[in-house]
């Protein structure tokens, strides 16, 4: 699978991320520098997919373990959806009382 990666340079903050990984470890790595992107712009949209399990591919990281990992974080999931016949994504926002 070829996933390009957008750069953001300078002193921007993008508005909308969509972030793949592929698993758990990845996931955690990932987030951890996001994280810093959400406290910078709190209207900020965070789309996070993972390997759907009917995708045959094998993954440690679940919807409920993105959730989980996101309200640990102040941030809530707003919309669950498929990508494709192997990703599933959810969007991840900072609650509006929190902006």
């Amino acid at each position: 699978m070829n996933i390009s990666k957008q750069v953001v340079t300078g002193n921007e903050t993008p508005d909308l991320i969509h972030l793949f990984a592929a698993n758990n470890k990845d996931f955690i790595k990932e987030m951890k520098q996001l994280l810093k992107l959400c406290k910078k712009n709190t209207s900020m949209g965070l789309w996070v997919s993972w390997y759907k399990k009917s995708s045959g591919i094998a993954s440690d990281l679940s919807e409920n373990m993105i959730r989980e990992f996101a309200f640990q974080h102040d941030l809530v999931d707003i919309k669950v959806c498929a990508v494709n016949s192997e990703w599933s994504g959810s969007k991840l926002v900072v609650p509006v009382a929190k902006r």
